[in-house]
């Protein structure tokens, strides 16, 4: 697959982000090494071999999820940046 200059503009219009020229260019040669590696993983002979599920052949290592004790209103936003008496402040995050 070859990257070109329409790709890096579709990507960008999805993206809603806005390159100049020297950007696009930057990100061009990237993409392209990008596709070029992963090109490359198929040449690898994989014949034979099982897929991984898992990295190591323990299952099941996950803790209990036990409830192990809670926080009063004033603990849980003693560390907090913005906040009322009783809720985290945020900044607006949806516009209409």
């Amino acid at each position: 697959m070859e990257i070109n200059m329409s790709t890096i503009d579709k990507l960008s219009a999805l993206s809603k982000l806005e390159f100049d020229e020297q950007e696009k260019l930057n990100l061009q040669v990237e993409l392209q090494k990008m596709l070029d590696f992963i090109e490359k993983l198929n040449e690898v002979d994989t014949e034979g071999i099982e897929p991984l599920m898992h990295i190591s052949n323990q299952y099941d290592v996950f803790r209990k999820d036990e409830v192990s004790g809670d926080f009063s209103a004033y603990e849980a936003l003693s560390n907090a940046n913005n906040k009322n008496e009783q809720f985290f402040l945020v900044p607006k995050v949806i516009n209409k």
